[in-house]
């Protein structure tokens, strides 16, 4: 099964991400969206923006626009691969897959760009044939730059669809592939959602303990091998109203007993500042903001939340033994807790949730570290502090252990990768794939 012609379905920022890197890698591509002009906008935008999507200017003539009235025959009829990537609303996925299944040649590939709808919804009440043929292909925003694409299969997808979307994405797209399950938020949405929002949860206690916000940020950051913008700062790059409506489908949709609902909603201060427009850098600040003056030169501050006001953000310098994990983590120290609550916290709900969103940990980690540009996934954290020194003191606080950290203390490991194998659910060492 080869691909070389595609159908996006949808103009906006992801579907205009995905055909360009389409074309790009020479592909023909043809782009619809509710209206012609939308689709021809949107390929102006590839070309002029800052930055372009295309390397190549003249690789938009490989793309070709339409609506979902006038072309979608036409776009689907030939299409080696139908990519949905229209409004997250599960009725207009399945009223589109509705329309186009009878349209599309025997053995196309369709997918759906969906960040966190379950697969077997979509397809709920839909044709076999259609359901054999289609997957999950989520791509991280922006498209041109983020390596990451979860692919997700559903009950009844054949084997040959992933293989040729696999072999596409890698090859011809130079995405980093990893396997999910159909769950909720598949891989990385489901671990770096509960790190941001057991984050802020658990930061109202580091708070209480003296520490400034600037400090929870410096600490949930180069430490422990996430980018710097910390915890509050991803979260105005996200936007809070973003979390917000990422909590409300986690709170809908994972499963009973599962970690992630204690937090699966904001901290009533920053349900707040939602409620009052403080978003993030999409409005006028978020928990941050940039001041630009008179004479040219601009200055930081960060709003407070124990004063519930705007102060001038202050710049952090870590102890020595706080700037790695191994010491960090393990530190006696309102630095210490911190880090253990949110990071430890964070490193346990990931353990335990193999084999129920991934077979191994090898895609976990590659998940985080593609999609949320962390340093080391959560099993290779794990490593670096040593699994053994986290199941000492996670028995020592009468905590259970999450179902990996099980396996490896019952199979008498030590670590979860050894050279090029990896430690299995089964409790056997595997070959990294």
């Amino acid at each position: 099964m080869q691909i070389e012609t595609v159908a996006v379905l949808g103009a906006g920022t992801m579907g205009s991400g995905i055909a360009a890197l389409c074309a790009q890698a020479g592909c023909r591509v043809a782009l619809l969206d509710v209206t012609r002009a939308a689709a021809e906008q949107a390929i102006a935008r590839m070309v002029e923006g800052r930055p372009p999507m295309l390397d190549d200017p003249a690789k938009a003539e490989l793309i070709t626009p339409g609506s979902f009235e006038d072309d979608l025959a036409a776009a689907v009829g030939p299409a080696d691969w139908i990519c949905e990537a229209i409004v997250e609303d599960l009725a207009t996925k399945g009223a589109l897959f509705g329309r186009l299944e009878p349209l599309r040649r025997d053995g196309s590939v369709v997918s759906s760009n969906t960040s966190g709808i379950l697969l077997r919804t979509i397809t709920d009440g839909l044709a076999l044939r259609l359901r054999r043929d289609i997957a999950v292909t989520h791509f991280f925003n922006p498209v041109r730059v983020m390596r990451l694409v979860e692919l997700v299969p559903g009950v009844d997808t054949r084997a040959e669809v992933i293989q040729a979307l696999e072999g596409f994405l890698a090859d011809r797209l130079g995405k980093g592939v990893v396997h999910a399950k159909d769950t909720v938020n598949f891989i990385a949405n489901r671990i770096g959602c509960f790190w941001m929002l057991s984050g802020l949860h658990k930061a109202h206690a580091g708070l209480a303990d003296g520490l400034s916000m600037e400090q929870i940020d410096a600490l949930l950051a180069g430490p422990v091998g996430i980018p710097p913008t910390g915890l509050y700062g991803l979260l105005d790059l996200i936007g809070l109203d973003v979390l917000a409506l990422v909590a409300r489908n986690l709170a809908a949709n994972l499963p009973d007993g599962d970690a992630g609902l204690a937090f699966a909603r904001l901290p009533p201060i920053e349900q707040a500042m939602v409620e009052r427009g403080q978003l993030g850098r999409k409005t006028d600040g978020g928990f941050y903001r940039l001041l630009r003056h008179d004479d040219g030169t601009r200055s930081k501050e960060v709003f407070d939340l124990r004063l519930q006001s705007w102060r001038a953000a202050e710049d952090v310098t870590l102890a020595p033994q706080h700037a790695e994990a191994a010491s960090l983590l393990f530190d006696d120290s309102p630095q210490g807790r911190l880090a253990w609550d949110v990071m430890g916290g964070t490193l346990c709900y990931a353990a335990e949730l193999i084999p129920e969103i991934a077979d191994d940990v090898v895609n976990v980690d590659r998940a985080m570290r593609w999609g949320f540009n962390w340093a080391k996934g959560p099993f290779e954290l794990l490593d670096a502090l040593g699994p053994t020194r986290v199941i000492a003191r996670l028995e020592a606080e009468g905590q259970p252990l999450p179902r990996m950290l099980e396996v490896l203390r019952t199979a008498g490991a030590e670590r979860f990768y050894g050279g090029s194998t990896c430690l299995g659910a089964d409790g056997a060492y595997h070959p990294v794939p």
